[in-house]
Order: structure tokens, then sequence, then C-alpha cells
């Protein structure tokens, strides 16, 4: 598993145990660190993903490759929100692949599949990069329900463990005691936070950022309101903090990351092209995917992130997914384990 903290080889400790970037590569190109998964992390996965999995793997318990076979795996994966267009183009490169390969078990055509879906997932992987910047600021959105707030908690956590100095800003000012839950998360994770008590959201993150670079913080974590895509006037707030960040840090925000649930589906589509157009996406995070048959998912933003290639636009990389509530069931994306896992 690739780490999502990129870091300098030179890197050294600060005192207060945050990195010094005194001799980063200001171009942040250094290679990410390969570390192993955390233990028991396949494990957790497989049955994160089993209501998902198991309208895909029954397609394979005959012996035959016949229409059958394909009519009930084409199923499977609409069922799983796959969606029309990306399930129709997996199972035209499997039929192609099933001949090439002169396969003749329907087990053969499994592992045959697997591989397929770590290639098509493999445009969605990609290491959440810090260090580009002496403070790197991540603008973290998302709609009421999907686990933002606790997600950021989460983050924070994988970022110090990486020696990362972190600070929170509170500026989901509008939902009812979600400062009062990051403060929770603050503590838990012993950073520091940036909050007001009836704070404009734009003001709290122009605080946020400003103390964040003269703190000499590595990573400025800004917790958005959760809004739906319908609400314009949410969405205009929405404009205004990242255009109020920029005036703290001309090039802030360095990441702009929307946080989706899995529960869904092609409605979690929908919302990754709305905020997309709304604010640049950099990256995303799927949540909740473990008690929901719609894991699929994946392969419909895969597909959308090759029509955005197709089109010269930049691909939106799906950096962590989370199956359950724990910190350790946050990780970062790697594409062969999520086809492994889906298929076991």
């Amino acid at each position: 598993m690739f780490s999502f903290f990129r870091k300098s080889k030179t890197t050294s400790a600060s005192p207060e145990g945050s990195i010094s970037d005194h001799d980063a590569d200001p171009k942040g190109a250094q290679v990410a660190a390969s570390l192993p998964s955390p233990a028991g992390w396949m494990e957790r996965l497989g049955k994160g993903l089993q209501k998902t999995r198991s309208s895909l793997v029954q397609v394979f318990t005959g012996t035959q490759i016949d229409d059958d076979l394909y009519e009930e795996l084409e199923s499977g994966l609409i069922l799983s929100d796959a969606g029309v267009k990306a399930t129709e183009a997996l199972l035209d490169q499997l039929r192609q692949e099933v001949k090439d390969k002169k396969a003749q078990q329907a087990h053969e055509v499994k592992a045959l599949l697997v591989n397929l879906l770590s290639d098509w997932l493999s445009i969605l992987q990609a290491p959440l990069q810090i260090g580009r910047s002496p403070t790197t600021v991540i603008m973290v959105a998302g709609v009421n329900g999907a686990g933002k707030t606790t997600t950021i908690g989460k983050l924070t956590r994988h970022l110090t463990d990486q020696h990362a100095k972190v600070l929170l800003a509170a500026a989901d000012t509008f939902r009812a005691a979600a400062k009062e839950q990051l403060l929770t998360w603050a503590d838990r994770n012993q950073v520091d936070i940036v909050s007001q008590a009836d704070g404009d959201p734009a003001a709290v993150s122009f605080d946020a950022v400003s103390a964040g670079k003269a703190r000499a913080c590595d990573v400025v974590l800004i917790d958005t309101a959760g809004r739906l895509t319908t609400q314009l006037h949410l969405m205009d707030e929405l404009k205004k903090i990242k255009r109020v960040i920029q005036k703290a840090d001309p090039e802030a925000p360095h990441e702009v990351v929307l946080v989706l649930d899995g529960h869904m589906g092609q409605n979690a589509l929908a919302q990754a092209k709305a905020f997309d157009d709304a604010l640049g996406l950099t990256g995303l995070i799927l949540t909740k995917l473990d008690g929901t048959a719609k894991g699929g998912i994946l392969l419909a933003i895969a597909h959308w992130n090759c029509e955005r290639e197709a089109l010269k636009q930049p691909r939106i990389p799906v950096y962590f997914i989370g199956v359950g509530e724990g910190l350790q069931d946050l990780q970062p994306f790697v594409a062969r384990e999520f086809a492994e896992a889906l298929l076991a």
C-alpha cells in the first residue's frame, strides 16, 4: 500500500513533532513511501464489501461460460451501481479477454475480471500529497450525513501519525453541534483548532489559514458545512469560502476534497459532478462502503475519470475509502486490494 503522505528524503522532526520543510522538494515531486497494509485491513475491507460482492460472486458458481453468465454479471454490476456505461464497457473488455486468453471455466473468467477491475480502478489510485507547500490547505466538502466531520477526524489521525503538524478549522457553522464534534476530534488527536462562537464560515477559514502559516503547520484541514447541491445559497457560500482562503494564501486551497456516502450509489457520482463544477475538486473520499450493496459506484467514478481524460480534464482520484467507524477503517484506496476484496 502506498502512503498518502509524501515527504522529502531529508525531512526532520521539529521539537513540536511537526515535519520541518526547509529541505523539502519545492515541487513536491518526491516518491510516496511504500507501507504495508494495516493489520486486518483486507479482512475488514472484505467484510465491508460483502453485500456488494454477494451479487457478483454467485455468477461464477457454475462451470459454463455462456450468455447467461454475462447477463447475470451485467445485472450484478448494475445493481451495485456501476452504471450502464461502465458496465457495458467493462463486459466488452471481459469478453475480449476471455477470447484472447481462451478461458474455459467460470473461475478463469473471475480471475480475468479481477485483473480488469484492478486496471480500471487504477485510474482512481493516487496518494494525497502533502509538502508541495510549506502549509498545505485542504478544504473538505460534502452533503449532510456523508460522514465528513468524522472523516476529517480520522484523516487528522493519519496525518499526525506521519508526524505532520495539523490545524483544524471549524467552518461548519451551519449544522448544530458540528463545531463541538470537531472540537472532540481535535482533543482526541491533540491538535489545535480555530473556531468562532458565531463566526462566518469564510472568516473562520481565513483565520485558520493565516494561523496555520504563522504557526508553521504542515496541514490546515477546513471542515465546511454539509449541503445539498440543490441548496444554491449554501453552494455559493462554499465558493465564497474558497475565494476568501485564496486571500490568505493565493495558492490555496491546495486540495479540495469531497466526502461521499457509499450508500448513495449513482447519486454520489451526481454529487461529485456538481461539487466539481462549483469548486474544482482535486480528490474524493468514499465512506460507509460497509453495509451497502452499492460498492460498484467506484467503477462509475472510474469511467467518469476516463471521460474526463478524453476531454483533457484532470483526474479526480479517490484518496481514501471507509468501511467502518474505527480509526483503522479509513485507509488509502488501492485498486488491486479493492478488486480482490470485491470478488474474493
